[in-house]
């Protein structure tokens, strides 16, 4: 019993994997990288998609990424997956570490995240927009607690950018999202849902570089 007690301290429990991929520019260039459709083809290239046909529009892929820009070397972006990226991709560089469950046992985090922040119609039914950073802010406030377990400080939530991300698909569809970027401070008010919202990313278009919650503990004495 104590050995194995000895194990499970030395064998800390892996929750999920984090990866930053590194693209150059011929990188980008020959992949043709233009949109967030294009973007999405070359992340989830990077994974074996265990999912039947029947499972893609049911169950999660995942995987979630951000978009982290970057600079006349490289484009970064971020990566969290339940497994790991293949680590010899045909282009750019990739490092990829484990997240451990006792990442996610602290109260308080900064945090950075992309959305698309967007909400139901009553009467139509369909998903509209949130237009404005006051809107989107307030959007963010309302759903933090119930749908996402976090207690958001409002003095910190900041929107940092606000804009629209359009690309189309290879059926010739075309995809319009809002987008923003949002940071801040909060505190975990049910665990529970924080580590969902966490490992599957919070609110609509995860396929396409919304939802990915980018923390760090604040650690207090």
């Amino acid at each position: 019993m104590v050995a194995m007690a000895r194990r499970k301290r030395m064998n800390p429990e892996i929750f999920a994997y984090a990866s930053m991929l590194l693209l150059s520019r011929e990188d980008v260039r020959v992949l043709k990288i233009r949109d967030a459709y294009s973007l999405h083809k070359v992340v989830y290239g990077l994974f074996e998609d265990r999912r039947s046909k029947e499972e893609k529009s049911l169950v999660s892929s995942g995987i979630l990424y951000a978009d982290k820009g970057g600079d006349i070397h490289f484009r970064k972006l971020l990566i969290l997956s339940d497994r790991r990226p293949h680590q010899t991709p045909q282009f750019g560089k990739i490092e990829t570490r484990p997240v451990f469950s006792s990442f996610l046992n602290c109260d308080h985090y900064l945090f950075e995240v992309i959305v698309n922040p967007s909400k139901r119609d009553n009467h139509s039914g369909k998903i509209m927009p949130v237009i404005g950073r006051e809107n989107i802010r307030q959007w963010f406030l309302d759903r933090a607690g119930d749908s996402w377990g976090l207690s958001v400080s409002p003095d910190s939530l900041e929107v940092v950018n606000a804009g629209v991300q359009k690309f189309e698909k290879q059926n010739g569809q075309f995809i319009t999202h809002g987008s923003a970027t949002l940071k801040g401070e909060f505190h975990v008010v049910d665990r529970e849902r924080f580590v969902k919202s966490f490992k599957n990313g919070i609110g609509r278009g995860k396929a396409f570089g919304f939802g990915l919650l980018q923390i760090v503990p604040v650690l207090t004495k």
